[in-house]
């Protein structure tokens, strides 16, 4: 079997996290080595926070130069090309910020994912563990409970059982001394409980504190993509409280990333400190409490490696063989002499049988392939899933800020154009006569006039007919005009309320080229019908 340091390689963004400057607050160099209960370790990762912190005050003071910039330095943007320039630069500033938050989005769901994996993985490991040790404990007392309180009731009434056979009592004298023998190799095995190593607690600890960062980083993530959202929304309904609103929102979640930045990278680089030698931080904590051989047998577990219990077990084996023998001999030459021993010797045997049984499930135990398999499954959730998803959750972080950042500068500009624009609806007159609404009342009152002259026109053409009949001829050709100069102007009856024959000028909405047009024709029918065609 291979050693365990050939098992566990500590991967690269460890050692990479591993070479970050370790300084304390007074900016005096440490050094890398993991030592989570030294203040000036904590110190150097309270720097690292504090770094982000610098980050998060560089970009407030950014966005705040240039909000003042915005305000301060306006630009005459009345011209319509400036207008869709700066319309420009906001849709493509909120199309950025939207696809930087999408993509934010999904790496801090992958990295929350991953680091929540590694700590389940760590902590499922320390129960395995937990229920190890627990056992071993369970079987060491409950053995030595056997050995001290049951066996010797059992051996005093033997001994006045056999008090006339010397060599009766000679046997029990010897399985009392194997029996302490006993009682001697299990004191000798480690004591856990006296380590105060309660994985369990330190497991349940660190379940709790796992799930609510967890629940928090969801909340987060969630937090993140409704902001954004609702800012794009904002954008296009050009809904200026939805904007103010979400502009709020928006620097406090960019202070919340920030933190959330500086957590993780303490927590990621501490944790990779850890990685890159945790058989030494081990061997470091425990060396007061367990021997140094003991510790070393079970973070490498090579075959190389002497099993330190491998005495203590043995010679329980052998003690228990003797006591055996020796209860077999009792029960075939003094239960025929003394049928009242018969039952202590067959209680010591079956104490004896439950002794061999614990025996064998105490040496499986104490196998250190077990404990080391545990131990290499917490390494590899910590340091591999772990930290890795501890670095995704830096990337969302830094994809976050920048998201909102972008976003931050979006909204003031087109706060101000959609300002800009109801300001300029308010400034039309109403008696503009490009004025929609000024438009619409003119071609009503319009209309009305039109209607009214037209009905004054018919009436005195009528008059004018019943004094001047004009023959057919001359009427006809009035009428085949006016049909050839629709079809000509393209017939549509939009611009033909009235006759168009005798007036002065075409209607307003003819082009120059139609203008002209109509006037040669109207000289043409002149010059053909002559007076007549004037009267």
């Amino acid at each position: 079997m291979s050693s365990a340091r050939v098992d566990y390689i500590a991967p690269w963004w460890t050692y990479w996290l591993h070479q970050f400057p370790h300084v304390n607050l007074r900016f005096q160099p440490l050094d890398h080595t993991f030592k989570p209960q030294e203040e000036n370790y904590q110190q150097s990762l309270i720097f690292l926070g504090c770094v982000a912190a610098a980050g998060l005050g560089v970009n407030l003071l950014g966005l705040a130069i240039y909000l003042s910039c915005l305000c301060c330095c306006r630009k005459d943007e009345e011209e319509e090309e400036s207008k869709k320039s700066n319309s420009c630069c906001v849709t493509w500033a909120a199309v950025a910020a939207g696809l930087i938050c999408c993509v934010a989005v999904g790496v801090g769901f992958y990295g929350n994912s991953e680091t929540n994996d590694g700590v389940y993985q760590l902590t499922y490991s320390l129960y395995n563990a937990n229920h190890t040790l627990a056992g071993v404990d369970s079987l060491v007392t409950g053995t030595m409970g056997g050995m001290q309180s049951g066996l010797n009731e059992h051996l005093s009434r033997l001994g006045e059982i056999f008090a006339a056979r010397g060599d009766f009592v000679q046997t029990l004298q010897f399985m009392q001394q194997m029996s302490d023998n006993i009682i001697k190799q299990l004191l000798g095995l480690p004591d856990w409980e006296k380590a105060k190593v309660d994985l369990a607690a330190i497991a349940d600890q660190t379940a709790y504190v796992e799930y609510y960062r967890w629940l928090t980083y969801l909340l987060i993530l969630i937090l993140d993509l409704i902001i954004c959202l609702a800012a794009c929304l904002g954008l296009a309904k050009q809904s200026r409280w939805l904007l103010t609103t979400m502009m709020v929102f928006g620097v406090l979640t960019l202070i919340l990333s920030w933190a959330s930045l500086g957590a993780d990278m303490a927590t990621a680089v501490g944790t990779s400190d850890f990685c890159v030698a945790p058989d030494k931080f081990l061997m470091n904590q425990t060396k007061d409490v367990i021997s140094s051989d003991i510790v070393h047998y079970y973070l490498y577990c090579s075959q190389t490696l002497p099993n330190p219990f491998q005495q203590s077990l043995t010679v329980f084996q052998r003690s228990l063989t003797t006591m055996q023998i020796q209860i077999q001999g009792l029960l075939q030459f003094a239960v025929p002499l003394f049928p009242t021993a018969e039952r202590d010797l067959l209680s010591i045997q079956h104490l004896l049988n439950n002794s061999e049984a614990s025996l064998h499930q105490l040496t499986a135990l104490l196998d250190c392939r077990g404990l080391n398999k545990d131990y290499l499954d917490a390494l590899i959730g910590v340091c591999y899933d772990g930290v890795e998803g501890l670095l995704y959750l830096c990337l969302f972080s830094l994809l976050a800020a920048c998201a909102f950042s972008v976003m931050l500068c979006a909204i003031p500009r087109a706060w101000r154009q959609i300002a800009n624009r109801d300001r300029d609806y308010d400034d039309i007159d109403d008696g503009d006569p490009f004025n929609p609404q000024s438009r619409r009342i003119t071609s009503h009152h319009s209309h009305q006039g039109n209607m009214h002259s037209f009905c004054s026109y018919s009436s005195s053409m009528g008059s004018q007919t019943s004094l001047h009949p004009p023959t057919q001829a001359v009427s006809n050709a009035p009428l085949s005009e006016y049909m050839n100069q629709s079809a000509l102007f393209g017939g549509n009856p939009r611009y033909e309320n009235v006759p168009l024959i005798g007036r002065g000028s075409p209607p307003p909405s003819y082009s120059p080229t139609m203008r002209a047009t109509y006037l040669s024709m109207t000289e043409d029918q002149n010059r053909h019908f002559g007076e007549d065609f004037r009267a």
